[in-house]
């Protein structure tokens, strides 16, 4: 019944273009299915009956309790300012540099994107506050729409990642499936931590080539970035510099260091986060009662958001595997003639095609949970394969027509700034994150190597 199974993923996609609620299109499609099949006798009814204890562990998990956490602390920071501050201190320090400002954007990406790692918030953030000042500097369009949109989107990469959070979950589950199916019943595991870990070297990799780019753009095309050469704006001063810095850093140390050096879990880590973006918010005095309101209130759309998509594909797999998809999946994969290599890529192109339609949070808990058993039991590091699956996620924000970055910044750039402009500056920067799975699939060193050393023992 495995066509079954391919027929139940198209109609779920089907269901998401036409407009649906995307759990609800994920579960109720899947129940659909899983009803007729019962009725026409191809569907074990039994595969239902583990439904309660698949939801109830989603209820219970210790490492999920991260994700509303993380949500907190990034929606308190985008309230306390601490973007504007950022753009504004770097700008005057880098701003008189041919390409500066350019890079100072890429710069405050990558530290919002450690400090509060939601996407859309970050674009939406950057295109506010930076797009009119680099178009007024004389900056290209293109420039400073791909410039924005690709330093949005590094908090997929760059932990406290939400995706990485999400995604050291469903690995674990996968990883310990893989090692069931080839007979070893004390499975090894891998936490957040090690994904963490492991995206700092390819997430800073990032930033540097993206660097790199602007810098050679401002050399060879002078007219497209200029320096700023007015006056008028001192230069920051090393004080100020490091004040507006200081925010930002301590987040990330307290978060990133506590987990790195295990003091704590990731759980407990986004805890300490998240009092320390209410304590930085009431020492910046941006933070009152209405506004914690409204923090919360986002915090419990967004989190509300990917739970509910959380059940509904479990739902959906729990269905997909009652009708044979995965041993569907593995067969494909493992007749390919080109055997692991050509296996990762396929799912390699699979998912960075099914980005253009599906969010991260859908590819991350529909897709992961059916092809990652199967690739980790050829054999692959399951922390390569995390960063590889969040960085061509991450690509996959950026590219045209679909990508989500590309409509967040739409959204809130002037009308003098085109779709078409946007859509041609954002093409080298996914140049950039091809080469860089490129990269790390030469070198799958630069991911494992600090895992390695930090969890030695």
């Amino acid at each position: 019944m495995e066509w079954v199974a391919l027929l139940l993923f198209i109609a779920v996609i089907a269901v998401l273009l036409a407009g649906f609620p995307v759990a609800f299109s994920l579960g109720g499609t899947a129940l659909i299915f899983a009803v007729a099949g019962v009725l026409g006798g191809s569907f074990e009814p039994a595969f239902l009956a583990g439904l309660p204890s698949r939801i109830f562990g989603i209820m219970v998990n210790d490492t999920l309790v991260a994700v509303p956490l993380f949500v907190f602390m990034g929606i308190t920071l985008e309230r306390a300012r601490i973007a504007e501050d950022l753009l504004e201190t770097l700008s005057s320090l880098f701003g008189t540099l041919r390409g500066g400002l350019g890079i100072s954007v890429t710069v405050v990406g990558m530290l919002l994107a450690a400090s509060t790692g939601i996407v859309g918030a970050t674009v939406v953030t950057m295109g506010l506050l930076s797009l009119p000042t680099m178009l007024k500097r004389g900056y290209s369009a293109e420039i400073s729409a791909g410039t924005i949109c690709a330093s949005g989107t590094l908090g997929q990469i760059i932990p406290p990642s939400i995706i990485l959070v999400m995604l050291g979950d469903v690995l674990s589950s996968a990883y310990q499936q893989a090692q069931l199916s080839q007979g070893n019943f004390s499975p090894k595991t891998i936490s957040v931590g090690d994904l963490f870990a492991g995206a700092l070297i390819p997430g800073l990799l990032l930033v540097m080539l993206y660097i790199a780019y602007l810098g050679f753009i401002a050399f060879i095309r002078p007219a497209a970035m200029p320096a700023h050469s007015d006056g008028s704006e001192g230069r920051a001063s090393i004080g100020k510099v490091l004040r507006a810095l200081f925010a930002p850093l301590f987040l990330i140390f307290a978060v990133l260091g506590s987990i790195l050096n295990g003091l704590a879990t990731p759980t407990e880590a986004a805890g300490v986060g998240a009092i320390g973006a209410m304590l930085i918010a009431l020492a910046r005095r941006s933070l009152n009662l209405s506004r914690l309101q409204e923090i919360m209130r986002g915090t419990l759309r967004v989190s509300s958001m990917v739970f509910m998509i959380l059940i509904g594909a479990s739902i959906f797999s729990l269905v997909f595997r009652g009708f044979g998809g995965d041993d569907g999946v593995r067969e494909v994969l493992h007749a390919l003639p080109g055997g692991v290599f050509a296996a990762v890529l396929l799912v390699m192109v699979v998912m960075f095609l099914l980005g253009f339609v599906l969010d991260f949070i859908e590819i991350t808990f529909v897709v992961v949970p059916i092809v990652g058993p199967v690739l980790l039991a050829m054999g692959l590091d399951p922390v390569w394969l995390g960063i590889m699956i969040a960085i061509n996620l991450q690509t996959s924000f950026l590219t045209p027509p679909f990508g989500f970055a590309l409509f967040y910044l739409r959204g809130v750039a002037p009308a003098s700034v085109s779709t078409r402009q946007i859509y041609r500056g954002v093409v080298p920067f996914i140049a950039i994150q091809i080469l860089a799975l490129v990269v790390l699939a030469i070198f799958p060193g630069l991911v494992t190597w600090l895992p390695g050393k930090l969890y030695a023992n």
